[in-house]
């Protein structure tokens, strides 16, 4: 399982609403607007992950 940056909601990596890459890591989501939020400003997202 993995930890959706945005909401902090686990996410099954084999089944995820989403996914984007960030300097090399993949984030996962729980839902399309997560990942909008997220691609909008990976850099403070990914920070706090």
């Amino acid at each position: 399982m993995a930890k959706d940056p945005i909401c902090g909601m686990e996410v099954d990596e084999a089944n995820p609403a989403g996914s984007s890459s960030h300097q090399g890591k993949t984030y996962y989501f729980c839902c399309e607007g997560c990942k909008k939020t997220f691609d909008e400003n990976p850099e403070k997202h990914a920070a706090g992950s």
